[in-house]
């Protein structure tokens, strides 16, 4: 009786532990990156990240355009991300850039994922090449990467001109970048 009873607290406890809710603090959802939605304006991001450091960069380029960056450090120094906002009146979070890999989607891919993870996780929409890099976009998720061409057989690496397929993008290849574009 003794025995049932310690058997059925265990379980009920364990049960009771798996239900609880994930922490959400790096996923990477349809509409949300960790504390930021869709349509977060850039005035909020220091509310919303109010234990870490918010640094804002305005450069002027040459033409006189600013490029407004958002960089969101870590207590302790590491970037967790950079984000870019629309240069329209509202400034809504437009871009984000993952530097920190405790940041995953739901299917468990982030920053120190390789080609065949996404590949497992992902149907391949589209790879765009560029000189040195090849852009991986995916169906149904505003999340892309980017690896480098360095990444590529040598054969595939130094012809510019080349259109590159998915198929032709080694398993082990590392992510150069990965993004967030809303």
């Amino acid at each position: 009786m003794i025995r049932n009873l310690i058997i059925g607290l265990a379980a009920l406890l364990c049960f009771t532990q798996c239900q609880q809710e994930k922490d959400t603090s790096f996923l990477i959802q349809a509409e949300q990156v960790g504390p930021l939605s869709k349509g977060t304006p850039s005035a909020d991001i220091e509310s919303l990240f109010v234990n870490d450091s918010v640094i804002r960069d305005t450069t002027t380029g040459i033409l006189g355009s600013a490029q407004n960056k958002i960089r969101i450090y870590e207590k302790g120094g590491a970037l967790l991300l950079t984000l870019t906002p629309a240069k329209d009146s509202l400034a809504l979070v437009e871009n984000i850039q993952i530097h920190d890999p405790r940041y995953t989607t739901a299917e468990n891919v982030g920053v120190n994922s390789t080609f065949k993870d996404i590949k497992a996780a992902y149907e391949i929409r589209k790879v765009v090449t560029s000189l040195n890099n090849l852009v991986i976009f995916v169906k149904n998720s505003d999340v892309y990467f980017t690896i480098s061409k360095e990444e590529l057989p040598g054969s595939l690496r130094y012809n510019p001109s080349l259109s590159i397929e998915a198929v032709q993008i080694p398993d082990k290849a590392k992510l150069k970048y990965m993004m967030v574009g809303w």
